[in-house]
């Protein structure tokens, strides 16, 4: 945790919150931070800042706060990934949200077992979660957004192709011809399959509405190093 991520209702008065839970054993167990240290902090979805603690034991920690910068900037990227498997779901939220991506979209495919849209991992609380520690890794406040969709046809041919205009497409395909890009400029539409990737049809029905296939390496990588390797490329 290199950031303390607060939220409204951890506020007792105007400049002071009071910690318990997980922000406080954390704080207790790694940082060991002691009265009158100085953390830094940041509000959900507000600005960055710091706060000295006043007070802190095994129950709770009080702080006093205040907020002066800006998050970092969120990067211009949508991104639209296959449901993976529920033990790989939790990492992948948390890095996209620490890389500063600010759309996810997670879709149904051929390869998805049904079993995957079952999985508690995909709780409001659970992604709100996981995005929550990798703001906290990234030192960022702005929670990305997540969206759930259990077919495919309905986001990818009658949605997509009208919100696409002005935008880079690219679906991650290791059988493509063509290099991905590098310092993109523009805003972004990444599409990562599931394991196995995308089956033809659904390559097809992506390069329909304008998306272009594109290639990382002659390396075959599980989701969540694609995902790193290609933001890393493209940005």
């Amino acid at each position: 945790m290199n950031l303390v991520l607060l939220e409204h209702s951890d506020f007792i008065d105007t400049h002071r919150v009071c910690l318990k839970g997980r922000r406080l054993a954390h704080t207790l167990q790694v940082l060991r931070a002691a009265s009158g240290d100085t953390l830094r902090v940041g509000l959900l979805d507000g600005k960055l800042g710091k706060g000295v603690i006043e007070q802190i034991d095994n129950t709770s920690m009080e702080m006093v706060v205040e907020f002066d910068a800006d998050p970092p900037a969120k990067l211009p990227v949508r991104l639209i990934l296959a449901l993976p498997r529920p033990k790989v779901l939790n990492r992948l939220i948390a890095a996209a949200a620490s890389m500063g991506i600010r759309e996810i979209d997670l879709i149904n495919a051929w390869r998805v077992e049904k079993a995957y849209w079952e999985s508690p991992r995909l709780s409001e609380e659970n992604l709100r979660l996981q995005s929550t520690l990798g703001l906290e890794q990234a030192g960022d406040t702005i929670l990305p957004s997540i969206r759930l969709h259990r077919l495919f046809t309905p986001l990818v041919r009658e949605e997509l192709p009208a919100q696409l205009k002005g935008q880079v497409a690219l679906l991650a395909n290791p059988r493509a011809n063509e290099d991905a890009p590098r310092k993109v400029t523009e805003p972004l539409v990444l599409a990562i399959g599931p394991e196995g990737g995308f089956i033809d049809r659904e390559v097809e029905t992506f390069r329909d509405i304008g998306f272009t296939e594109v290639r990382f390496g002659p390396r075959i990588l599980r989701v969540e190093t694609a995902l790193a390797f290609l933001i890393g490329r493209l940005f």
